[in-house]
C-alpha cells in the first residue's frame, strides 16, 4: 500500500524539514499544524494546513486542531471494510497513510525547578497521543513514527519500496504505544506528587 498522504505534527523538530523535503520529492502530500507547518513552509516544502482539511480553525490556543473526524477517520478507517470506505466517500475523507508525531515536552517542563502546576498542565499533549494511538491501533494500514531517529530509515524504505511492510508498521506501532505509555506514566507520577503536596491550586 503506497504512502500517498502524511500528517506531520511534532514538538521536537529535529530532522523534520529533511523528512518533509524527502516525502514531498516522492510525491507524498503533507498535512501539518502550527509550528511544524511553519518550519516546513519556510524550507519550501509544500504543505496543507490541518484546518484546510477539517474545515475548522485551530482554536483554544492550539488545544483543538486535529481532534476531528476528517483526521481521525482518515487514520482509523479499515481500508478493506466496505462500510468504512463508503463513510470516507460520504464525508469526503482522504486516507492518511503515514503519521509523524511527537509530543509536547512534558518531562522537560516538569524538570524545571520553578515550574508551576499550570505550566505543567499546559504541556500535557492531547491531540498528539490521540493520533499516535489511533495510528498504532490501525497499523495494518497506517505507519506511525514517534522517534526522529527513525526518519532516515523511513526515507530509505520509501525511496526503495514506496511503502512499509506489515511487520515494519507493527514494529512502529509497538514503539508508539511504548512512547505514549512512558508519557502518560510521567504525567500520572507528577500529578500524584502534586496531590501528595496538596498543590491543587493552578
Amino acid at each position: 500500500m503506497k504512502v500517498k498522504r502524511a500528517l506531520i505534527s511534532v514538538s521536537d523538530k529535529t530532522g523534520v524539514v529533511e523528512l518533509g523535503k524527502a516525502l514531498a520529492d516522492m510525491g507524498v502530500e503533507i498535512i501539518s499544524t502550527g509550528g511544524t507547518m511553519r518550519a516546513l513552509k519556510e524550507a519550501g516544502v509544500p504543505v496543507m494546513a490541518v484546518q484546510d482539511v477539517t474545515g475548522f480553525p485551530e482554536m483554544m490556543d492550539g488545544r483543538v486542531k486535529t481532534l476531528n473526524p476528517k483526521i481521525h477517520g482518515a487514520i482509523l478507517a479499515v481500508r478493506d471494510n466496505p462500510e468504512h470506505v463508503q463513510a470516507m466517500k460520504d464525508h469526503d475523507i482522504t486516507p492518511i497513510d503515514l503519521v509523524v508525531v511527537n509530543l509536547y515536552p512534558f518531562q522537560q517542563t516538569i524538570a524545571k525547578p520553578d515550574v508551576t502546576l499550570a505550566e505543567a498542565i499546559e504541556n500535557i499533549d492531547i491531540g498528539g497521543p490521540c493520533m499516535v494511538r489511533a495510528s498504532a491501533k490501525n497499523n495494518k494500514y497506517v505507519a506511525i513514527v514517534t522517534n526522529p531517529a527513525k526518519y532516515g530509515e523511513i526515507i530509505d524504505i520509501l525511496r526503495k519500496d514506496g511503502e512499509f511492510s506489515d511487520e515494519y508498521r507493527l514494529e512502529l506501532a509497538q514503539e508508539a504505544f511504548h512512547h505514549t505509555a512512558v508519557y502518560d506514566t510521567a504525567i500520572a507520577e507528577y500529578l500524584a506528587g502534586q496531590v501528595a503536596k496538596g498543590a491543587a491550586k493552578q
